[in-house]
């Protein structure tokens, strides 16, 4: 039996490793952020549309008097939905006098419902490790899944893994055609990882829909963004079932790029979202996304905070996605009406605060750092993980 996993890698592979240094790749490579929320090719705004029935909302206007309203009503949002990924550069590979890196990962999601204030706990997670090898790792092109799942199920028939009672769920792979100056092979391995992590997203939406648990009384917070690349799955290729499971979920972004922030005329915005006075919003805007078939969003922002207690001019600023579900919504847009009570429910959510915890604080709510939190906490420690190989 090879001595380690690596070995089995190298072996079905036909290729070398290195053993090259194994480190944190979140950490150590320094890349920046991949940021899914505001991909400015993968959605087009769509210039003289409302995005809400209130056409004459031109200027923001204040929430909070609805949320003042509301303070004592079942809150509108009782579940919560975060993932979380943390990758990991295991060995460099040499397959056909190319070196490749070997990129592992741990990847976690997970949705916690709150019943009351006391009472908030996980309802669905998913937890798994994974693998992201080139594709050029494949002797035989033409069976690429089969490949990969046969040498899955070697490496986890390993002694490292069996006393640990671990496995991994997946070995993902990453294009290896030669690349542009701008590319790292790091960065792609990463991004599939990412993608699985989105993938893992979707399934606990539709699993929660499917079960009637999030519906128009209780409605659940996506961390991040709405905007999502197609299923790979084929159960979920059908677009009415996509936008029925995301019927009663609001995304909501801490990071966003402002540069991507336009008014009905399709010019800058930024200025006036940085200015936003506290507990007001913009009016909602309307964009397409041609990545999941089509499909009409409402995209506005809010101001949680303060500006005079944040570290910058969007510090305190959300940006809020619902999609637009029915014909009546797309040609109209949503209903002014549940925009504000959506937005004053958030408003809500501004207390308490996790500051001193995360340095994200202004612009988070703390339901979803608990959830973010839980998951983190569910990783092996790097230590750990890294010793497996």
């Amino acid at each position: 039996m090879p001595n380690s996993i690596l070995d089995i890698i190298a072996k079905d592979t036909n290729g070398k490793c290195y053993q090259s240094y194994k480190y944190c790749a979140d950490e150590e490579l320094k890349l920046p952020t991949l940021d899914y929320d505001d991909k400015g090719d993968s959605f087009t705004f769509i210039k003289n549309s409302c995005g809400e029935t209130d056409t004459g909302l031109i200027t923001t206007k204040s929430v909070k008097h609805v949320s003042e309203k509301i303070i004592d009503n079942k809150p509108l949002f009782q579940f919560f939905l975060d993932g979380s990924r943390r990758t990991y550069k295991i060995d460099d590979i040499e397959i056909h006098r190319n070196v490749y890196p070997i990129i592992a990962g741990q990847i976690g999601v997970a949705c916690c419902q709150r019943k009351s204030p006391d009472n908030f706990k996980c309802i669905k997670v998913n937890n798994k490790l994974v693998l992201s090898l080139p594709r050029a790792a494949n002797p035989n092109a033409a069976e690429a899944k089969l490949f990969f799942n046969n040498l899955k199920d070697k490496v986890n028939k390993h002694s490292s893994l069996e006393k640990r009672n671990l496995y991994f769920d997946k070995i993902l792979s990453y294009d290896s055609r030669k690349l542009d100056d701008n590319t790292k092979y790091e960065n792609l391995g990463i991004a599939t990882i990412q993608d699985e992590m989105i993938e893992t997203e979707k399934i606990i939406v539709a699993s929660l829909s499917d079960e009637n648990l999030i519906n128009s009384s209780q409605y659940l917070i996506k961390d991040g963004s709405l905007q999502y690349k197609p299923m790979k799955s084929s159960n979920f290729k059908e677009l009415i079932k996509y936008k029925n499971h995301y019927k009663s979920v609001v995304g909501v972004s801490k990071m966003f790029n402002p540069g991507l922030c336009v008014d009905n005329n399709g010019k800058s915005n930024a200025d006036k979202i940085a200015e936003l006075k506290l507990f007001h919003r913009t009016p909602v805007y309307k964009y397409c996304n041609g990545l999941v078939g089509n499909v009409y969003f409402g995209i506005w922002y809010v101001r949680i905070r303060e500006k005079r207690h944040s570290s910058s001019p969007f510090a305190g600023v959300l940006k809020l996605e619902k999609i637009l579900i029915t014909d009546e919504e797309i040609e109209n847009g949503l209903d002014s009406n549940e925009v504000d009570l959506i937005t004053a429910n958030i408003i809500n959510e501004r207390n308490p605060v996790c500051y001193g915890k995360d340095n994200r604080w202004a612009n988070h709510l703390y339901p979803v750092y608990l959830t973010e939190n839980f998951i983190k906490s569910k990783y092996l420690s790097d230590i750990n993980f890294l010793n497996i190989f």
